[in-house]
């Protein structure tokens, strides 16, 4: 094997694939690379040397052979498994929805660091119980979109640059006051503590934009803001979303 075709990087494993009886194909999120896909060959082999660090939610340390049109994974080690995600239906479901928002969202062949910051970071507390499952969710789902290009206008209405107290928020990007409001069908009341927290999620860096919390009733309001928010913006169907809804 020629070495100068040698990559060697980290990344997540946010999608894995059977290809037959002995062999994996992964989608792995990388920082310097984003997303990728790759084959490990005889990786569902119990004895295979990468088989335990290329299944799926693996953060690894990889060693990558870059032929031509694709990637094949020449050695991983694992980093962390985060096995205590896998205790709990819940978790694991999140985790996965995580992945498939990052698998959707994130770059392939660009940098994609911040990505796979905001979703370690996200797993961690979600092993960790550090924070509310459904406060994970909103903040990953909002700063994902934030990252892939959708920031939506929280400073001000988005028609009249108003700082009203009474705001909406129009799922077309951002906040209208009731002036200009007129009846939109694609917009909803919104809360102060809910506008609060989707500034807090926009605008701080890493290590505090979980760092917040919410009444029970509040923090439901900001999950269906952002949930809706997601799915009119990307106009996709997320699997694991779908299944998580029904936990």
């Amino acid at each position: 094997m020629n070495t100068a075709l040698l990559i060697n990087t980290t990344g997540l494993v946010v999608r894995e694939r059977r290809i037959n009886e002995s062999d994996r194909l992964l989608n792995i999120l990388t920082p310097d690379r984003g997303l990728i896909t790759a084959f490990a060959d005889g990786a569902l082999r119990l004895k295979n040397k990468n088989s335990a660090a290329t299944g799926l939610l693996c953060y690894s340390k990889f060693t990558l052979y870059h032929g031509k049109d694709t990637y094949k994974v020449n050695e991983a080690s694992a980093v962390n498994v985060f096995f205590r995600l896998r205790e709990d239906i819940v978790k694991l479901t999140l985790a996965q929805y995580f992945c498939e928002l990052s698998k959707n969202l994130a770059p392939e062949e660009e940098n994609a660091d911040e990505y796979l910051r905001l979703t370690l970071n996200a797993l961690h507390l979600l092993a960790e119980e550090k924070r509310s499952p459904l406060l994970i969710k909103a903040a990953v789902e909002l700063r994902m979109l934030i990252l892939a290009g959708y920031m939506p206008e929280l400073g001000a209405c988005r028609e009249c640059g108003g700082h009203q107290d009474d705001f909406l928020f129009d799922f077309d990007g951002g906040i209208l006051c009731r002036n200009c409001f007129a009846g939109q069908k694609n917009a909803v009341p919104l809360s102060k503590g809910v506008l609060a927290a989707l500034r807090h999620i926009v605008s701080s860096g890493f290590e505090r934009m979980f760092s917040f919390s919410l009444p029970q009733n509040t923090l439901e309001e900001l999950c269906r803001v952002v949930e809706r928010f997601l799915l009119v913006q990307t106009e996709c169907a997320f699997k694991t979303l779908e299944f998580f809804k029904t936990l």
